[in-house]
């Protein structure tokens, strides 16, 4: 009985708009172990291989059955039907982080052909149920040339200033490690407050969100990126950046 009471606990989970679940693709639940949780952007790796998108890390992990549509897009797509077009009952938009491996030109023409059937929920200009963004090897070319109708672009901090439309460009991430030195062991120095919160205010201005990439696992670290506006914060361990985030 308690555990069917818990099991129920975790299925209605508020939706955390702030959270990133990392390698999700690796746990033993893809997509729905997140989902569980109320995470509300989900990062899954691919590599185009004989007209279909595999889902892994690296080539040695790709199985024929992990496919990008079985593992994400057709359950996201039951439950969007299920909960009248929203992922979460009532609930804000998902991002599907799709990180590209190889093959950008393939990877983005299949991935176009495998949402038609996600068509009347994806955002774009305005918000929808799901919001699909290309990392990676990205065709930068092709998602700019649709204006985000379909896929938005994962920016680079680079990027800003250029102009690109908020659909067409609605997340920058950034390496952590590239930017900053300081990894969560003891204050943060003034100076790396400094530059975080500025680039958190030029991505704001732009009307996009900021993601890192690279950031150590540490609750410490998770409180500097919340107190200076970070929007998506990712995690491996998902319950433990599920309880940080519900904390007050």
């Amino acid at each position: 009985m308690l555990a069917a009471v818990l099991a129920l606990v975790i299925a209605q989970a508020a939706p955390l708009p702030n959270a990133h679940s990392h390698n999700d693709y690796w746990r033993p639940g893809p997509l729905e172990d997140a989902l569980a949780l109320g995470f509300c952007s989900i990062e899954a790796d691919v590599f185009p291989v004989d007209g279909d998108l595999l889902v892994g890390h690296s080539k040695s992990e790709l199985r024929p059955e992990r496919t990008l549509r079985k593992l994400y897009l057709e359950p996201l797509a039951r439950r969007i039907a299920e909960n009248k077009g929203r992922v979460y009952p009532g609930g804000p938009e998902v991002v599907l982080l799709v990180d590209v491996k190889s093959g950008p030109q393939d990877s983005y023409r299949l991935l176009r052909e495998q949402l038609e059937p996600l068509e009347p929920w994806l955002g774009g200009a305005e918000a929808g149920a799901l919001r699909v963004v290309l990392s990676g090897a990205r065709d930068k070319d092709a998602v700019l040339a649709d204006d985000g109708h379909w896929i938005g672009l994962d920016g680079r901090p680079e990027d800003l200033g250029h102009g690109y439309s908020v659909p067409a460009m609605p997340l920058v991430s950034a390496d952590w490690n590239a930017l900053f030195r300081w990894k969560g062991e003891g204050p943060m120095p003034s100076d790396q407050q400094l530059r975080l919160k500025d680039l958190v205010d030029r991505v704001h201005e732009e009307g996009r969100r900021l993601r890192f990439w690279g950031t150590p696992h540490r609750p410490s670290l998770w409180k500097e990126l919340r107190a200076a506006g970070v929007d998506l914060i990712g995690a491996d361990n998902l319950g433990m950046l599920a309880d940080f985030l519900r904390s007050p």
